[in-house]
């Protein structure tokens, strides 16, 4: 199979992810980038801020349109993030190959295990300032040095912390992911001279846009529970791959 049909297909599952969930679409895109199209772990993480960006804006719209974005909240938590995002994502420059695979795959295992084991937040219309900043800055740094936009922290901490109702939790995630992914380009692009494939990206953004409309029609069909235990099982198996495939 070529690098070009993996790259379309690859782009389709993201696309669906950040879709329906909110979250998941980053962690399935570097290790994609990496196992499947050959990309160095920071030409990796870097194509995959792109991606989220592009991806994500796609799904942000579908949900505006049906009124599912609380944009006051949404932007509140994204400025905590800002400043560690383009600390995290200078920083990331400088950090050996090997340890941004081996921090990336713990990570994706932590995403797994949220996912596999999630309950609904609780809503309990308790807004905590130093929690939701704090919250913000853990999300806005992971997204800084893995490359990632952290959606699977970002929904349960805007439901738990910012008092967001559950269904508009994954819309708002969006708004979030991409204010983050858009500070730590900016601040990789500034201090890195990373090359990109980018008759591999650009097919994969297409198909990750088209898979972000159909995960939106997806979330309305299919319980979040079962969407969760089926990305959670990928991301394990991702992980796994990974901290093997560095180890050995």
């Amino acid at each position: 199979m070529t690098a070009f049909i993996l790259a379309l297909l690859a782009g389709a599952l993201v696309g669906l992810a950040l879709g329906s969930l909110g979250a998941g679409g980053s962690i399935i895109t570097v290790p994609a980038l990496i196992y499947l199209l050959g990309f160095t772990p920071a030409e990796a993480t870097t194509a995959g801020l792109i991606i989220v960006i592009v991806t994500s804006s796609t799904a942000l719209l579908a949900h505006a349109r049906a009124g599912k974005v609380r944009w006051r909240a949404g932007l509140l938590f994204a400025a905590a993030g800002l400043l560690p995002a383009a600390a995290a994502g200078v920083l990331s420059a400088h950090i050996p190959a090997t340890v941004l695979t081996l921090a990336f795959a713990a990570l994706a295992v932590l995403a797994a295990l949220g996912m596999l084991r999630r309950r609904t937040p609780p809503e309990n219309g308790t807004v905590s300032g130093p929690r939701a900043a704090g919250a913000g800055a853990g999300l806005g740094a992971v997204t800084g040095f893995l490359g990632v936009g952290g959606g699977f922290l970002a929904v349960p901490a805007l439901v738990a912390v910012l008092a967001v109702p559950m269904s508009a939790a994954v819309g708002t995630s969006l708004l979030v992911i991409i204010a983050n992914a858009l500070v730590a380009l900016a601040a990789r692009a500034a201090t890195a001279t990373t090359t990109l494939d980018w008759a591999l990206i650009m097919p994969f953004i297409a198909t990750a846009v088209l898979g972000a409309w159909d995960g939106k029609r997806l979330s309305a069909k299919v319980s979040p529970a079962t969407l969760q235990r089926v990305f959670g099982s990928l991301l394990l198996a991702v992980a796994a791959a990974m901290g093997i495939g560095t180890l050995l």
